[in-house]
């Protein structure tokens, strides 16, 4: 577009780079202390099943074996409330089962020792922590299971009795001032943690309150020659040692040979279709083959460059799209994400939120400022790196938020717009 009169030597130019997209696999995804217990599994058959498992340490809430001397165990639940954001993601309308099992393995954090002269370890992991595809050992038969209908914005509590012979053991420490039950320390040797796992015909994973309570419920005989109840009451331990686990079964879809071994799978491999996973650690490698060799282009000077992004999802519903995207600045060698893509003029990681599509044909978009990053694009520590596009943090870690990337002729549809002047 000429300027005319002004000059007619600069002309303001617009133009779209190719982007060459792959759906990849992270290695490490932190999901401790999320503040968020995701329990559920959904199924897409675009991308197959994801399945949410919770664990947690727990601890007494005091240590006085103070009971009455004619108490009797009555009964043992667990209690569940949902999340503040009451999230989930699925099918709300049928029923589903939570099972609680005893875990037998110890909870425990994992390091990632960083390697001397290589980027090992992701620019979003700071310290020991537990990572979403790693399990512990929990005992085969559950202490307790609920059935119930997820009506998410009406639910209160879920109480899930558990087994009585459990309670009665924990029960008779109290009130015999077990070693077990002298401290935490103690207390967590001998119940370690638990687990609560859904069942495989579930339809939607759940996000609760990563603060419950564990009652043991007994009665006694008043003063007043009344019945009463009372309880003790163990609750949720150290934060850092909550976390979900989350996994994935994609067997019988286009994404099947993406996994934890085989971590990289190009769009063409996949007739176009990619798709973006918070919890799991699914996100899409951008690469920008001609973009180098446009930047050096003599007599132009950008003014404007966006990358818009276009999905198939909606913004309401069971399977909405995420409220906002990042992106993060990977080793395109290693795989390990290094660093994220800053907000323009800023220090903080540029989020680019949600604009809703429409009824007309008008796809959910997320579009991202990236003048700044290209003035980084030819320094060394860029120059073997390429963008994953992700859910955006905190989201992340602690949802299994979801979306898959719309097409057009078996193509992502990804684009780098670039607003230029041109000096003739």
């Amino acid at each position: 577009m000429s300027l005319g009169g002004l000059n007619e030597d600069i002309g303001v130019m617009k133009n779209s780079l190719p982007v060459q997209v792959s759906t990849v696999q992270l290695e490490y995804l932190p999901s401790a202390n999320t503040g968020t217990l995701l329990v559920g599994k959904a199924t897409r058959a675009e991308i197959g099943s994801t399945t949410a498992s919770s664990y947690f340490r727990v601890e007494l809430m005091d240590f006085a074996s103070n009971l009455p001397e004619d108490a009797t165990f009555e009964s043992v639940n667990l209690l569940l409330t949902p999340n503040a954001s009451r999230y989930y993601y699925g099918d709300t309308t049928q029923s589903q089962t939570f099972y609680v099992h005893r875990v037998v393995e110890d909870i425990e954090t994992l390091n990632i020792a960083p390697i001397v002269g290589t980027n090992n370890v992701p620019v979003y992991v700071t310290g020991a922590t537990i990572f979403s595809d790693q399990q512990f050992d929990y005992e085969a038969m559950a202490l307790g299971s609920l059935t119930f209908d997820p009506w998410v914005q009406s639910i209160d509590t879920l109480s899930v009795q558990l087994d009585d012979a459990f309670g009665q053991e924990i029960f008779d420490k109290i009130s015999t001032g077990h070693w077990d039950v002298s401290s935490n320390t103690n207390f967590q040797q001998y119940l370690k943690g638990l687990t609560i796992v859904p069942d495989d015909d579930n339809t939607v994973v759940l996000g609760l309150n990563d603060t419950i309570y564990l009652d043991i419920n007994y009665s006694y005989m008043g003063i007043d020659g009344v019945r009463k109840v009372g309880k003790k009451v163990i609750t949720t331990g150290s934060k850092a040692y909550q976390y979900n686990h989350v996994s994935y079964d994609r067997s019988g879809t286009d994404f099947s040979p993406l996994t934890h071994v085989d971590r990289e799978l190009p769009s063409t491999a996949t007739n176009g279709d990619v798709f973006i996973q918070a919890g799991t650690g699914v996100v899409a490698k951008l690469e920008f083959p001609s973009l180098k060799e446009f930047l050096n282009e003599p007599d132009i000077a950008v003014n404007k460059i966006e990358l818009e992004v276009e999905t198939t999802g909606d913004n309401y519903g069971g399977y909405r799209d995420p409220n906002a995207m990042m992106l993060l600045i990977a080793n395109k060698y290693t795989g390990v994400p290094i660093s994220f893509v800053r907000a323009p003029r800023a220090t903080s990681i540029q989020t680019a939120p949600l604009v809703a599509g429409d009824t007309f044909g008008k796809n959910n978009r997320y579009t991202f400022n990236m003048i700044d990053y290209i003035k980084t694009f030819d320094d060394a520590v860029y120059a073997e790196t390429c963008l994953y596009l992700a859910v955006s943090s905190p989201d992340i870690f602690g949802t299994v938020h979801t979306a898959m990337l719309a097409k057009e002729d078996n193509e992502p549809k990804i684009k780098l717009n670039i607003v230029y002047t041109k000096f003739r």
